[in-house]
């Protein structure tokens, strides 16, 4: 075997660099959305070590099962056929980057790359490559260190066992302890100060109905920045008149920061005794609405509810988290649960000992992390005891249970990605356009999900890394490029990398939700007022002509 592999450990293993060189190919194969050369080569890098290390892991147990080796000859010609063929991939996949790139910017209209720049690509890639692997060969030699050491005192097999468990345990608990707290405590540092940035922020409010003000028991100083811009931003009583022409009222909205009370309990009853004061269970709309990780509430699902209803509603939220959403998933997803639960027991402990005959209708909404915490927080003993009137969820990450329970009992024979969930009348789905049938009748209760099919923060899954996904199947969504492959392994990196870019793509595509798709769940789910067919054009019309900023 070592005559087709060259020591690995003074040389790198033929049989290793070719695998990398496979992985390398698919690596710049599409994914669900557009990257950079930057982005492009990390993600490479890190195929071309893991390829690496594949082949030699296959490599290994060819040995350990004592199959026979190719030898003289035979194994010259198996070489020189084996670089033929990774020669011709490498370059066949490099020369089809740039198309690759443009098939899926085509389908989100943006502009055409002239290059994907693939020797910019090749170059970061083996460097980070390389990093990884000169890794990975510190932990092998670290770990034969410590065997040679215990091989004194027990056989070989058990001391290499015993020197790799050893030697994992260490590095894990260094990184954990020295590399991978002080990054999360250095990114909650820096969210933490921009969200106390002051510079651009809209100044406090005046009027005392407002959270913020003087009269407010919500201290203006105490909520964080992208809640500064929820409570000053969003449509006045002036605005929806000029729209639409006829009398309106001056949306309710109250937020609660991080730092205003340190619980999310003591936030939750602080934001119950606000929404008292500001006249917030006298509206016919009520919507608890959970924000994404940053805090931020997207101005295209909560400004399109507020004009549907002519300002006649109130809309409230609290802060859990600094760091943005895909951070926050990463560390601790709980806490969008923990936060929306108790906000969502306050208001609704309140709400159902109202009058039925006058006491607004309640609704939840939340995107990306706010609809994991905002999907789980009304039980079934609330549907049964007193329920709610229904639910906006848009982009749900993938560690929401009871949206991947909803998928995964759809009706045979309609795709993942815009399912149907039986009957209809309790959940719908839709996407870029409106798919929520309208003609058709809902129940007591009305909830609709809006997913993209480009979105990798709800198609990621740990199991991209060996299994093909159902959203890749033959009928794929509108916005998913026709040449993407399942590729093992590859695909999971892949959508992985995917995750951080998710919202830099037009509104729209990826995890940027349009004010159309929320005008059409919002008329779907509180039938307003304001939603004969000219109306909603009219509003779509105006959305359209704004530059909604995306976080």
């Amino acid at each position: 075997m070592k005559k087709l592999l060259l020591d690995y450990k003074n040389s790198f293993s033929f049989v290793g660099l070719s695998v990398a060189g496979l992985f390398f190919a698919a690596s710049v194969t599409p994914s669900l959305l557009p990257r950079t050369f930057v982005v492009q080569g990390i993600l490479s890098g890190f195929s071309l070590a893991i390829g690496y290390g594949v082949g030699l892991a296959g490599l290994f147990s060819y040995q350990f099962l004592g199959l026979r080796e190719p030898e003289g000859r035979v194994q010259v010609i198996a070489k020189r056929i084996t670089v033929v063929l990774v020669a011709v991939v490498f370059i066949g996949f490099i020369w089809r980057m740039t198309a690759w790139q443009n098939s899926i910017r085509e389908l989100m209209q943006m502009e055409p790359l002239e290059s994907a720049y693939p020797y910019r690509t090749a170059i970061i890639a083996i460097a980070v490559g390389a990093i990884l692997v000169a890794f990975a060969r510190a932990f092998g030699w670290s770990c034969r260190f410590v065997a040679d050491r215990l091989d004194r005192f027990v056989p070989r097999r058990i001391a290499s066992a015993v020197a790799v468990v050893f030697v994992s345990v260490v590095i894990m608990t260094l990184s954990n302890d020295l590399i991978v707290k002080n990054l999360l405590n250095a990114a909650d540092h820096f969210f933490a100060n921009l969200d106390e940035i002051s510079d651009e922020v809209p100044a406090k409010p005046t009027e005392e109905f407002l959270t913020g003000s003087d009269a407010s028991l919500v201290s203006w100083n105490s909520i964080g920045r992208q809640g500064k811009f929820f409570l000053a931003g969003g449509p006045t009583k002036t605005d929806i008149e000029t729209l639409w022409q006829s009398d309106a009222d001056h949306p309710i909205r109250v937020y609660v920061g991080l730092r205003s009370r340190p619980t999310p309990k003591d936030r939750a009853k602080l934001a119950l005794e606000e929404l008292k004061r500001v006249g917030g269970f006298e509206r016919s709309v009520l919507i608890v609405a959970t924000p994404t990780g940053t805090g931020w509430l997207d101005p295209s699902a909560v400004d399109t509810i507020e004009y549907l209803h002519g300002g006649d509603t109130a809309m409230v939220s609290t802060q859990y988290s600094y760091l943005p959403s895909w951070i926050t998933i990463l560390i601790d997803p709980e806490r969008s649960i923990r936060s929306a639960q108790a906000l969502f027991d306050e208001v609704y402990s309140h709400w159902k000992t109202l009058p039925k005959t006058s006491r607004p209708k309640l609704y939840l909404q939340g995107l990306s992390l706010g609809s994991l915490g905002s999907e789980i927080c009304s039980d079934i003993y609330t549907v049964f005891e007193d329920p709610i009137d229904g639910a906006v969820w848009s982009g749900p990450p993938f560690p929401s249970r009871r949206w991947r329970q909803a998928i995964n009992n759809r009706v045979e024979g309609t795709p993942v990605w815009l399912p149907k969930f039986r009957d209809g009348r309790l959940l719908r789905f839709t996407a870029q356009e409106n798919a929520l049938e309208p003609d058709r009748p809902w129940g007591p209760m009305r909830n609709v999900y809006i997913q993209h099919a480009s979105d990798p923060m709800v198609w990621f899954s740990p199991d991209l890394a060996w299994s093909r996904p159902r959203w890749l199947g033959d009928s794929r969504g509108p916005d998913v490029s026709s040449q993407l492959r399942w590729y093992p392994i590859i695909t999971f990196l892949q959508i992985g990398f995917d995750i951080p870019m998710a919202t830099t793509v037009p509104i729209g595509f990826g995890h940027n939700y349009s004010p159309s798709s929320y005008i059409d769940a919002w008329v779907a789910v509180t039938d307003p007022p304001f939603a004969d067919p000219k109306q909603r054009r009219q509003l779509k019309d105006h959305f359209r002509s704004l530059d909604t900023p995306k976080p």
